[in-house]
């Protein structure tokens, strides 16, 4: 049988790890497609670094498009990221008639609907396992695995930086911006990390998830996003205290008015599983009717755990190749017919409208009738205190301090209630800084 025959646009980190990984286990990988995947042409600006990588086996060109053009290539795989040019190279490949595999979440988050649209109408497949959660099959769980279920909620740790930047906040008792420091140094965090630190890069990913899960278009721009930049380590001591480790969260939710899709700092449980994941690891919790919760867990970055995800769907493109497009598994698991009506049906909620509880720090004066106000406050608003915690004012501010920290856990109450309630208290004379406010996730 022929060879799938691939190009590869961008050899940086994951595609050198495509490149390696396919070229080491050829043959188990020949033995589970039925045929040969051969990496024949490669596209880089750097040509030098590409044919130290690949050697003279394989064409190397500085041209993406002719990789496009070549009529034998039958797989474009696109690795350059981002929005632009992506975008552009992306629909000129399905317009060619080759299938697309991609790792580019920013890409399919913001113009996943138009690319699916193009790549149905031609009869190819674009794939985007890599894009979600690095080596874990989230993805093919979520499209495949869990097919007969209906999906309640996916919530995930689906940034290995953020995470990273937290767990070392813990286990330290270091500041954000000390810690930031020291994950650039290692590595962990880019030179500009702004889109993992302020949740960007976690939402993309979690507005793929979203549109799987419940069969509805990506809707990257009707998400809430909120980083991890103003989290301090006080905030992750008193949460260890109280039982709860804070985790930045990607959220989608199905509710009786529609879908939550938000990405923020979370207060979890210490009990639960995904509470006790440390590092740059991700995982994934799913909440579907019949299965129950299952938990994924593994690397979400890293050159060769990305290239597990790329590789698993050129495998699945190759058993596929020739085959009706009816035989194709749907690229948000859900028939494409259905999506525009399920847009009407299941909207994205505005965060105003979302029903969660709540974790406050708030620095006050240290006088009488403070908390009374306080509580005050929230029972006019209808908001009932699950717990309260005030530290001595020494412990707080040192010997002598006139300002002490209090901490109260709510239960559930809608978002909009909280944010009327909150600026009401950051009124108050005695409200001393800026109230943080961390909402918190029991994931049962």
């Amino acid at each position: 049988m022929k060879s799938i025959q691939v190009g590869l646009l961008g050899i940086g980190t994951v595609g050198s790890g495509v490149f390696s990984v396919l070229r080491r286990n050829h043959d188990e990988i020949r033995r589970r497609a039925g045929r040969d995947i051969e990496i024949t042409m490669v596209a880089d600006l750097d040509e030098a670094r590409a044919r130290a990588v690949v050697g003279d086996s394989v064409k190397v060109v500085n041209d993406a498009r002719a990789v496009i053009a070549n009529p034998d290539i039958d797989v474009v795989i696109e690795l350059i990221g981002g929005y632009g040019i992506a975008k552009q190279l992306v629909l000129e490949a399905i317009a060619a008639g080759k299938h697309v595999v991609t790792a580019n979440k920013a890409l399919l988050a913001v113009h996943g609907t138009e690319i699916f649209k193009a790549a149905a109408a031609k009869g190819v497949i674009v794939a985007y396992e890599a894009a979600v959660a690095g080596g874990i099959p989230i993805i093919k769980a979520l499209r495949e695995g869990l097919t007969a279920n209906r999906i309640q909620w996916v919530a995930g740790i689906i940034n290995g930086t953020t995470n990273f930047i937290l767990s070392e906040m813990r286990d330290k008792g270091l500041d954000f911006d000390v810690v930031l420091k020291e994950a650039q140094r290692l590595g962990y965090a880019e030179a500009d990390p702004t889109f993992d630190i302020e949740g960007v890069d976690a939402a993309h990913k979690a507005t793929l998830i979203s549109a799987i899960a419940f069969g509805i278009p990506v809707q990257f721009d009707k998400a809430y996003v909120e980083g991890i930049t103003r989290l301090s380590a006080s905030d992750i001591r008193y949460a260890e205290q109280l039982g709860y480790r804070i985790k930045l969260l990607g959220i989608a939710k199905r509710g009786d008015k529609g879908i939550e899709l938000r990405v923020h700092p979370s207060l979890v449980p210490a009990k639960r599983l995904i509470a006790n994941v440390e590092g740059a690891m991700n995982a994934v919790v799913v909440h579907g009717d019949a299965v129950g919760t299952t938990l994924y867990y593994g690397k979400g970055a890293g050159s060769e755990p990305t290239a597990s995800a790329v590789i698993a769907d050129l495998v699945d493109i190759a058993r596929l190749q020739g085959a009706d497009e009816a035989h194709h598994v749907p690229a948000l698991a859900f028939q494409s017919s259905s999506l525009a009506e399920a847009a009407g049906e299941l909207p994205i909620l505005p965060m105003s409208e979302v029903i969660t509880s709540y974790y406050l720090r708030l620095r006050v004066a240290d006088e009488a009738g403070v908390l009374a106000k306080v509580t005050g406050i929230l029972a006019d608003a209808g908001i009932s205190i699950d717990a309260l915690l005030q530290r001595e004012a020494d412990e707080v501010g040192g010997e002598g301090s006139t300002q002490t920290d209090l901490i109260i856990l709510t239960h559930d109450t809608r978002e909009g209630d909280m944010d009327a309630a909150l600026a009401q208290i950051q009124g108050l004379p005695s409200v001393l800084a800026p109230i943080t406010r961390i909402r918190k996730e029991g994931l049962n």
